[in-house]
């Protein structure tokens, strides 16, 4: 009895001497009152000490925007004219200089330049860094300062200072122009390849691919041997763009999920019956300038093996922002989710890997200085009846070969050719072995 109740006193100080020691090591907290106080006076203090006059209104805004985008490069705080710009922007058409930029290292680091813009047109690359705007440092500026400085009145011109990995800084100057964005771009290649090439997901995409499908249907009278879908330097846009031109392509399953950090709030989003292209093989180009959507298109098409990914690894923005309007005083883009592909994987600062690595090149045909001769060449040599159909299939061949300049495309073209051969092949193969086992 005695040995029972000087265990108890024993675990009772061991438990009491483990408290009061958290106690020492936890550190002194403050409630909201107290540090919302501190703000009100910090403000007053900067407001009357400051070496310049100062507005009341840049105050709690810079405060603001100081507050969100601490969490991280994506959140921040948006004030009515920053708004006006993102909400023009999703609808594809808006004022600058046509480029996608966060920040890091304190710097202006250029995500992807879009399409047909004074950014692409310039020059600039994926992974560029602004470090000067008109001759000013960027460093101490937040990204919606940066943003509002790249920006103007169209016809303006801005000089921007450029360092890139492996070369010298060096200025460029841009005319800055109403962007109007044509998202989705097509073209045949060589002809039975529907090229289907996405620069942003704005507002309709998914209606512009379906009527460019149809088209080229009706064009190539259904002899469409595959599909390669570009989003390489695609920073990204609307969540449900991107899961709709997923759908396009998906009979069923998950195309992706958001997960916040109450599993309760986790969504899905899964793909409704129906491949507009019943099934024709499809390749995906991705590079590290293809963000966001564009990897949730990527990761949905690759975990379902409805296409393979090829180019490089993607930018790795897995998160989702939510805009939450503030009435006359903007709004806040919060970061309240990530996004995750069909079979788990977050896409947050790991990106996408392709299923086969290809890096841009420049590929120069080898000079054959040996004298070779043809059979077509020999004297007296018998004639093909069928050779009028083939120079002219070779004519068209190469006048195509001598247009493309983008290794990852051709290497895209060459694989969608190879897949729908394979494709051919293997439903001959089926249709033989079927009319083997049919009664004689």
């Amino acid at each position: 009895m005695y040995q029972k109740i000087l265990f108890i006193i024993i675990a009772i100080s061991f438990i009491s001497t483990n408290v009061h020691a958290a106690e020492k090591k936890k550190e002194p907290t403050h409630n909201t009152y107290e540090m919302l106080n501190l703000f009100g006076e910090v403000m007053e203090r900067t407001k009357a000490g400051y070496v310049e006059d100062i507005s009341d209104q840049k105050l709690i805004e810079q405060a603001l925007n100081g507050m969100l985008s601490s969490l991280d490069p994506h959140s921040s705080y948006l004030d009515a004219e920053s708004f006006n710009y993102m909400s023009e922007q999703t609808k594809g058409k808006f004022g600058g200089l046509g480029i996608e930029v966060t920040m890091e290292n304190g710097l202006v680091k250029v995500v992807s330049p879009i399409d047909d813009t004074p950014a692409a047109k310039a020059g600039l690359k994926t992974g560029d860094y602004i470090t000067h705007i008109d001759g000013q440092t960027v460093i101490g500026l937040n990204l919606n300062e940066a943003v509002a400085k790249l920006r103007g009145k169209v016809g303006t011109k801005v000089k921007i200072s450029i360092r890139r990995e492996g070369a010298k800084p060096f200025d460029v100057t841009l005319k800055r122009q109403e962007i109007k964005i044509q998202s989705v771009k097509t073209d045949i290649k060589k002809d039975d390849i529907l090229y289907i090439r996405i620069s942003s997901f704005t507002e309709d995409n998914d209606k512009a691919i379906i009527k460019a499908y149809n088209d080229t249907q009706k064009k190539l009278n259904n002899k469409i041997s595959g599909i390669i879908l570009d989003v390489r330097n695609n920073p990204g846009g609307l969540l449900d763009q991107a899961v709709a031109v997923s759908d396009l392509f998906l009979e069923q399953g998950e195309i992706v999920s958001t997960r916040s950090r109450d599993e309760a709030d986790t969504i899905k989003y899964s793909a409704e019956q129906g491949d507009i292209s019943n099934g024709l093989p499809m390749v995906v180009l991705i590079n590290e300038g293809s963000a966001s959507a564009s990897e949730i298109v990527a990761g949905a098409l690759q975990d379902h093996h409805r296409a393979i990914i090829l180019g490089e690894k993607s930018f790795g923005k897995g998160s989702v922002q939510t805009v939450i309007p503030l009435g006359d005083f903007g709004a806040m883009r919060l970061t309240t989710a990530r996004y995750y592909t069909p079979s788990g994987r977050s896409i947050q600062a790991k990106g996408i890997e392709p299923d086969i690595k290809v890096i841009p090149a420049q590929v120069k045909p080898l000079e054959n200085h040996a004298l070779t001769l043809k059979e077509s060449e020999l004297s007296g040599a018998l004639k093909n009846e069928e050779e009028t159909k083939t120079n002219q299939k070779e004519k068209s061949s190469q006048k195509q070969e001598e247009t493309i300049d983008d290794y990852q495309l051709s290497r895209a073209i060459d694989l969608v050719h190879a897949l729908s051969l394979y494709r051919t092949n293997m439903k001959q193969t089926k249709f033989e072995e079927t009319s083997k086992d049919a009664p004689q």
